[in-house]
């Protein structure tokens, strides 16, 4: 198992965080066939793999019952592992080839409307304050580019790029754009929108300076976004500044960085943008992933056909 993990993180490019759940899981898996007193892996059989699923849905002493989601996830890097040993020559045969993972149950996004998200970026920051700048343009960035939170406070500086004409603050300047670094680090290029680039340069011209000023050590390092210390933003500081501006703004539903992302692929669908676009705005590697934002659209859709037309009334 350690070597498909080293395998994930060389040879596939895995990011951190999905390496720490793939490691997490196969521990719980490895655990389960300790119980059954199986040591190696030509003893796996297929009833293991799918005793194995139904302990997780099922829990035990030191587990609770897992969802049909993290179930799934599970189930799919114990089958990772074994399609490797294969491949690797570690085993002769595959027994979780046949052992599907549950499917989810299928969840639309939560996206803001539109005057909930403007609230929240006008909420952004104490007022007065050094960090409002630096929370204001975080907000603005999240929300322009749709970015995943670990996208955002991994940007650099030097990953603004505002076209030909520069940061210089004036209205329209450029074609802004901004370099992020996905999933399996997989680099994309996003267009940054009017607000979004005011935003980053009056924090980068009157905020960002003073920051950096207070770092210690090695420093930031070049990260745009930094904390009190000088030093970069971390996710959960960066979590605290959403659901503070929330707070502020009385936005009284759920509201996680993630809610930001779903609300910019929502609204642009339901500006018109094609779904494609909209995959290669988000990282998506693939358009089905996507395209559960368009139920979205057709469930307003609905909403607005029940009420305006006059044959649509029950």
């Amino acid at each position: 198992m350690r070597t498909y993990l080293d395998h994930l993180s060389v040879e596939r490019g895995l990011a951190a965080n999905t390496l720490s759940s793939y490691r997490r899981d196969l521990r719980r898996y490895v655990d389960h066939l300790a119980a059954q007193g199986i040591g190696e892996l030509s003893e796996v059989t297929e009833a293991t793999v799918s005793g194995f699923l139904v302990r997780l849905r099922e829990g035990d002493g030191e587990h609770p019952p897992l969802g049909s989601s993290s179930a799934a996830r599970t189930v799919v890097a114990v089958r990772g592992f074994h399609r490797f040993a294969v491949a690797d020559g570690l085993a002769e045969t595959d027994p979780a080839a046949t052992v599907k993972p549950p499917t989810p149950a299928k969840r639309l996004p939560k996206a803001l409307p539109l005057s909930d998200v403007e609230a929240i970026l006008e909420a952004a920051g104490a007022p007065g304050t050094t960090l409002a700048l630096r929370d204001w343009a975080l907000l603005e960035v999240l929300y322009g580019t749709g970015a995943r939170i670990s996208e955002a406070v991994g940007l650099d500086v030097d990953d603004l790029d505002w076209g030909p004409a520069g940061p210089d603050g004036a209205e329209g300047a450029g074609d802004g754009t901004v370099l992020l670094r996905g999933k399996g680090g997989k680099e994309r290029l996003v267009p940054v929108g009017s607000y979004a680039r005011e935003a980053v340069q009056a924090y980068l011209v009157r905020s960002r300076p003073e920051l950096a000023t207070a770092a210690t050590g090695t420093g930031s390092g070049g990260a745009l976004f930094l904390n009190a210390r000088g030093g970069r933003l971390s996710r959960q500081s960066a979590w605290a500044v959403l659901v503070k501006a929330a707070d502020r703004a009385g936005v009284t539903r759920d509201v996680s960085p993630h809610t930001l992302r779903h609300s910019f692929a929502t609204h642009l669908i339901d500006g018109g943008a094609d779904v494609r676009v909209v995959q290669e705005l988000l990282g998506h590697a693939s358009v089905t992933t996507t395209q559960v934002y368009t139920l979205v659209t057709v469930d307003n859709l609905r909403e607005v056909f029940a009420a305006a037309h006059p044959r649509a009334r029950d």
